[in-house]
């Protein structure tokens, strides 16, 4: 029995705003991102579609990994995306999309929350590669209150190598 309560988003999330580069500064695991990667960025851009694009990049030793998707609004809310990594011929099929849920941005949005509503992901964004510890620490605690569990986080390295 699940007894989450709805992961509460961004209330009108301005995505013009959003949109731009940011840098991923402490994730929760997952299988497709390894722990060793560092300088960990996300472009987002507007397409003419009304979709997003997005482009995650991250260092692996030498080597820049890179990953293409599309976000899509649900529910036409700009706060709760669905992204998709395979190739655009088959975004179509069903269970292939990762949520990607805006908890919570800062006014001038230099810092975001990210999660999905099972809490299994998070991610800490800033504009900047690195954040002051209270800044991250107040975002971090917006997660624990929201039901996620920070024992594994991982704080990205940035190595002035960047990525973006």
């Amino acid at each position: 029995m699940n007894t989450l309560s709805e992961l509460k988003t961004v209330a009108n999330l301005q995505l013009p705003r959003y949109l731009g580069t940011w840098y991923e500064l402490a994730r929760l695991p997952m299988s497709h991102e390894p722990e060793d990667c560092t300088d960990v960025t996300a472009h987002y851009a507007l397409k003419d579609n009304g979709h997003v694009a997005v482009r995650n990049r991250c260092r692996i030793g030498d080597k820049v990994e890179e990953a293409e998707g599309e976000a899509t609004p649900v529910d036409n809310d700009p706060a709760r995306l669905e992204v998709s990594f395979l190739p655009a011929g088959l975004r179509w099929i069903p269970f292939t999309k990762g949520d990607y849920w805006v908890i919570q941005v800062a006014p001038d949005y230099s810092v975001a929350l990210v999660g999905s509503p099972d809490r299994k992901y998070l991610w800490l964004l800033g504009r900047e590669p690195t954040l002051d510890a209270t800044t991250a620490e107040h975002y971090l605690e917006v997660a624990r209150l929201q039901g996620f569990d920070l024992t594994p986080l991982i704080r990205t390295p940035h190595t002035g190598h960047p990525t973006a």
